[in-house]
């Protein structure tokens, strides 16, 4: 049957209020989708429903071919911020904008990776379980410390690196802040060090926080040669992406008393292979890809994707949550 309304996938993880947000137009016909489906399925998906207009992303990949399968995209959108599941280039080509949620999450990650510092500071997995175990006496052989008065450094000083800096400073940290796409006097005029080269600040920082995106750049960004330059007492928390890391490295980090531990809520391969020799060490806390996924979070999320997707739709795109201008006609 013909239809003059705009077909929308959508993941099953959108909230209500997004979902109330376009279904009060009379112009928009909702799909759903669940938000592990496979590729094959999705393409299967994007025919049988085409021409679909629109799509509201979970962790589900997207690119050229999804992009034929649709044959009328106007609009892709994230529910989050990160895009390294999507082909960037290819919507380009096609001049369809990519759409992500802006600050709708940054607050939720930068309090993510606050929390997995003070977990490790204050070895709260340790403490609990000397409790637990009945090991009361050996509690002054596993003492926490303080932020009070350590170094962090923040990479990437984007939306959510810029919250997370600004939680570290209330802790009474020295805050180090490296982005080689902000220009200094940004980051000093924000009340922050900037740091002009990433190895050399690597020594200084008692903790290193990543907060930046996952590009053929930052791939790898700390490996092995670059983990030996950090203090033995440091501690490694990643809340942005799998990849950034050197798993393998970290983990020979991590047992050999070159690094004091690590906080991971980002894998490179997600979900992650178990048994995984990383998830047994005891300085070692881990999370499933949610630090920017909580009850609030998620609803501001959804609730941004839906008006992302109508701007689009109506032709006047919010430009402050396009990734790629170069899609817009």
């Amino acid at each position: 049957m013909t239809t003059n309304k705009k077909k929308i996938l959508i993941t099953q993880t959108m909230a209500p209020g997004g979902r109330a947000i376009l279904t009060e137009r009379d112009d928009i016909e909702l799909i759903e989708f669940p938000n592990l489906i496979s590729a094959p399925d999705f393409e299967a998906l994007l025919k049988q429903h085409a021409p679909v207009h629109g799509v509201a992303l979970g962790a589900t990949r997207f690119g050229e071919t999804e992009l034929e399968a649709a044959r009328d995209m106007k609009v892709v959108t994230r529910i989050g911020v990160g895009f390294d599941a999507v082909d960037v280039p290819a919507l380009s080509r096609r001049k369809v904008p990519l759409m992500v949620v802006g600050i709708a999450n940054s607050p939720s990650v930068a309090e993510q990776a606050l929390f997995m510092m003070l977990m490790l500071a204050k070895r709260a997995n340790e403490l609990h379980a000397l409790v637990r175990d009945g090991q009361w006496s050996a509690r002054l052989g596993k003492l926490p410390f303080d932020l009070f008065g350590k170094t962090v450094l923040i990479i990437g000083f984007g939306r959510i690196g810029t919250r997370t800096a600004k939680r570290c400073q209330a802790m009474e940290m020295n805050v180090l802040v490296y982005d080689p796409y902000k220009p200094a006097a940004e980051i000093r005029n924000a009340g922050y060090e900037a740091i002009g080269e990433l190895d050399a600040s690597l020594p200084r920082a008692d903790f290193v926080s990543i907060h930046c995106p996952k590009t053929p750049e930052t791939i790898g960004m700390l490996n092995a040669v670059r983990l030996k330059r950090m203090k033995p007492s440091a501690y490694l928390i990643n809340t942005a992406r799998g990849g950034i890391i050197d798993e393998a490295a970290l983990y020979d980090a991590l047992t050999s008393g070159k690094l004091a531990g690590a906080g991971l809520d980002v894998f490179s391969q997600e979900p992650p292979q178990v048994p995984n020799p990383l998830f047994e060490l005891p300085n070692v806390i881990i999370a499933p890809h949610v630090a920017g996924v909580t009850v609030e979070a998620v609803d501001r999320m959804s609730e941004q994707t839906a008006r992302n997707i109508l701007s689009a739709l109506d032709g006047a795109p919010i430009r402050d949550n396009v990734i790629n201008p170069d899609g817009l006609d």
